[in-house]
């Protein structure tokens, strides 16, 4: 029982110290995603839900819940939107080729319509995050509406 005690009380005490080391947040500004605003217009509604259901994990400016403190889920946290900002940056978006935007977009359509976007894992604790299907529709027709846009662009020669 004395070696049980002795092991509860080193996690414990790793727990604390590792309290005092984190990773590098995600601590951008929203205003990144303005050539992305300014290019694909998305309507009030759009942005209210890009704001609220994407921009956390797909932009350089995430919004933090209290619960990022405490590590090891702030590790966690961070790898979950290292990984959506490497699938998809709005902030970034003035980079990507007229064809790479498309793609996006085209997947982006293709996970909300198969309702793999917003992952589950951000809706438990992003209630506001599940998206309705008004949300869904409109985000879905604004999304296919600029892609039409990209498409009828003239092709460089």
């Amino acid at each position: 029982m004395k070696i049980l005690k002795k092991i509860i009380l080193l996690l414990l005490l790793v727990f604390v110290i590792a309290q005092f080391f984190g990773p590098e947040k995600n601590d951008g500004s929203l205003e990144s995603i303005s050539a992305f605003i300014v290019e694909t217009k998305p309507s009030d509604e759009v942005m209210i839900t890009l704001k609220t259901a994407c921009f956390d994990c797909h932009s350089n400016s995430t919004r933090y819940p209290w619960y990022n403190n405490i590590t090891p889920v702030n590790y966690w946290l961070a790898d979950h939107v290292k990984h959506g900002k490497g699938h998809l940056n709005f902030s970034e978006w003035e980079s990507y080729s007229v064809k790479k935007k498309d793609h996006k977009l085209e997947e982006v359509i293709e996970m909300v319509e198969k309702k793999e976007m917003p992952l589950p894992s951000y809706t438990w604790t992003h209630k506001d995050a599940i998206l309705t299907k008004a949300q869904t529709e409109a985000l879905i027709n604004w999304a296919k509406q600029t892609r039409m846009g990209y498409h009828l662009q003239p092709k460089p020669q």
